[in-house]
């Protein structure tokens, strides 16, 4: 890690380290090991993500056709954060050299509290705006229903008007996903500190987003190349992806986070 970047407010906002470009290949290395210490806990987790994601896409699929589908699909990602509790939680117990249950990760009691129900507020806010966005973008470029996902890939890849689909639908996608993951993606783990309010969190995500803008894109495109190819294989994957990059998520808030007396120095209490 290089020089540590002084924080705004002391008073507030712990230090935010600068990490080089190897480090999200490091938290998930590390995860890995994590997921080898408590298997069957972090791959319960999977395993209900995985089978929620298979019945939402099967009826969404059958009901409202291949672009709902495709829509709330990635609309789920948005708030996918806040449901890694579970798997954040833990890391945190092997970190602590605790034992992780499922007693103790399916109902994460730090997590039962306002400032995390705000965090899902807002990140349901977010999932509501893209929907109707993509709502927009999607009818301002046909008027037929696509039921099937063979359609609507014939239809976005080959016609100018489904290429400008695209074209716009990513553009559009890029910045819902753009300030989701820089507003979640170190305030969801460390709202497992009772001490830190929802606004701090967040202002320390976005400050540790833009202090490692390299890193941070890269952690970005990695979690979004793993749950596409997640999605495109019936979501089976997310039984192992889902709390593998709960527990990189993990390290990557205590690599970039200095704890100044935060999670670290607590000791066991569930």
């Amino acid at each position: 890690m290089d020089a540590e970047v002084a924080r705004a407010d002391p008073a507030r906002l712990p230090t935010i380290r600068r990490v080089g470009w190897g480090a999200p290949v490091n938290w998930l290395t590390g995860a890995m090991g994590d997921l080898s210490q408590a298997p069957l806990v972090a791959f319960f987790h999977g395993l209900v993500l995985a089978l929620v994601g298979v019945g939402l896409s099967a009826s969404l699929l059958s009901a409202w056709g291949a672009f709902w589908t495709m829509a709330l699909t990635f609309g789920f990602i948005l708030v996918a954060p806040l449901l890694a509790m579970g798997p954040y939680e833990t890391g945190r117990l092997l970190e602590a050299g605790q034992k992780p249950t499922l007693g103790r990760t399916l109902l994460v009691r730090r997590a039962l509290r306002a400032d995390v129900a705000a965090l899902g507020v807002g990140l349901f806010v977010l999932f509501a705006l893209w929907l109707r966005a993509a709502q927009v973008v999607y009818g301002l470029s046909t008027f037929t229903l696509h039921e099937t996902p063979a359609q609507l890939a014939a239809f976005a890849f080959g016609t100018e008007a489904g290429r400008v689909m695209l074209l716009t639908g990513s553009a559009v996608g890029a910045v819902f996903a753009g300030l989701t993951f820089a507003s979640v993606v170190v305030a969801a783990p460390m709202l497992l500190d009772t001490r830190v309010g929802v606004f701090a969190a967040v202002a320390t995500s976005v400050q540790a987003t833009l202090a490692n803008p390299g890193p941070m894109l890269l952690w970005a495109a990695l979690i979004a190349g793993l749950v596409a190819l997640s999605a495109v294989t019936g979501f089976l994957p997310m039984i192992i992806i889902f709390p593998w990059l709960g527990l990189a998520s993990w390290r990557a808030f205590r690599d970039m986070v200095a704890q100044d007396g935060m999670l670290g120095a607590e000791g066991g209490g569930g």
